[in-house]
């Protein structure tokens, strides 16, 4: 089978490492790729939101499977196009429609749709442009801290969480009057803090059955002791000690299955992955937000952990085969350390030359902002290499990515050197 994954990050990059493994690969594209998945497939220049360029690459290079990395071709509907197209439909287009989408697309109808699933997740209401008054009198019935989500995709920061009601009477005003965040602050919801500790569940799914996926924790503040503005996420670790069975067990039947069944209620054919980022309130799970795609940096260590042969797992959903499919997940500990550029998450220099890739031992080293440069490999992103290690716990698989964190080196390298500490 010919397969093109869309995406240049490093979820790209382990996905890609992944596919490259199966017997039933015949060929691998990545578009646009990065200097790491340019090891395992062949790159190709293709911007992810230009369909017809995509569709047309597929056809003459007879691709039966595209493997949707990133969350905005799905929201503005590749799936769609694809199955409306002439000599299209018969892809394997890798992720939800449109419709489906809109469980990360709109935080507005995400929150909707757990309310009328009776899915646990936090108190809020939705307001529009014309309705900032209408805000501030509900800020006025929550305790403090008061988190305002933009409704619509805002490249990760459309989250802000203010201890005072003042600061939070300001961000909705800007984020609705001043159009903060553009097109996706056209609607804000407001919703209670919810005091606990995160943890992303993944499945996949073939629109009536699903695989529970290695669940991980990740760690999104630049900052250790997690200070500092939020990033894409710093690192990852899996399993995660508290997300036991007896929780694991609360999470499928609570929020796992009435999520697929909603979206069946509602005559939505879900194919690929869903993302339920969670967090533990006193022993009970709770839903923080959708995403229709795999977690970045959380692939990072959830694909190592999959023993089983992914290409076929993905192929089986399509056919709606995958209640016939069995996942081997390995036991021992995946920790990921994110080394980023200078400044990030504000600005950043690119192009910094990367040494020591080739002294790492032990780990895998996912390409994340990186590409090649007249035999070359420089830094092409905020956040640049994820460094993943196996141990049999999350210590010792830290240490080994640690280890080989310092072997490697760019300009303005940063990491954080406290992942995991919260868990051991």
């Amino acid at each position: 089978m010919k397969v093109l994954i869309l995406g240049s990050g490093g979820r790209e990059h382990a996905l890609a490492w992944k596919i490259a493994q199966s017997p039933k690969l015949e060929k691998l594209f990545i578009a646009p790729g990065n200097a790491g998945t340019a090891q395992v497939g062949e790159n190709v220049p293709l911007k992810i939101s230009d369909f017809e360029s995509i569709a047309a690459f597929v056809k003459d290079n007879q691709i039966e499977l595209v493997v949707v990395g990133p969350e905005v071709p799905l929201v503005e509907g590749i799936r769609d196009y694809f199955d409306a197209g002439q000599d299209l439909s018969e892809v394997i287009v890798l992720g939800p429609s449109k419709a489906g989408a809109m469980l990360e697309g709109s935080k507005d109808f995400a929150k909707d749709f757990m309310q009328k699933n009776a899915i646990p997740t936090a108190v809020y209401k939705t307001f529009k442009t014309d309705e900032t008054s209408k805000g501030f009198r509900f800020l006025e019935t929550l305790k403090p801290p008061y988190v305002l989500k933009a409704d619509g995709l805002a490249a990760g920061k459309g989250v802000i969480i203010c201890d005072k009601i003042e600061d939070a009477r300001e961000n909705l005003r800007q984020m609705l009057d001043d159009k903060k965040f553009g097109v996706a602050s056209q609607k804000v919801v407001i919703e209670e803090f919810l005091n606990g500790i995160e943890v992303s569940v993944f499945v996949l799914t073939d629109g009536k059955s699903y695989l529970i996926l290695p669940e991980a924790k990740d760690y999104k503040r630049i900052g250790e002791g997690d200070t500092g503005p939020n990033t894409g996420g710093m690192g990852a670790v899996s399993p995660v000690p508290f997300a036991n069975t007896a929780f694991m067990k609360k999470v499928e039947d609570r929020i796992i299955k009435p999520t697929i069944l909603g979206l069946q209620n509602l005559d939505i054919l879900y194919q690929g992955f869903i993302f339920f980022g969670l967090i533990k309130v006193a022993g009970e799970p709770f839903v923080i937000e959708y995403n229709c795609r795999l977690g970045d940096p959380e692939s990072e260590v959830l694909i190592p952990r999959i023993k089983s042969d992914l290409l076929a797992l993905l192929i089986a959903v399509k056919d709606q085969k995958l209640d016939q499919q069995t996942i081997e997940i390995e036991p021992k500990t995946a920790a990921t350390v994110f080394l980023v550029s200078g400044g990030y998450p504000g600005d950043y220099v690119k192009g910094n030359e990367i040494t020591g890739l080739e002294q790492t031992a032990g780990s895998l080293v996912f390409h994340a902002g990186t590409k090649a440069d007249d035999h070359k490999i420089v830094t092409d992103g905020g956040r640049v290499l994820a460094i993943t290690s196996f141990g049999s716990g999350i210590k010792e698989a830290l240490e080994v990515s640690y280890k080989n964190a310092a072997f490697i080196n760019f300009e303005g390298k940063n990491y954080r050197r406290d992942l995991g500490n919260d868990l051991l």
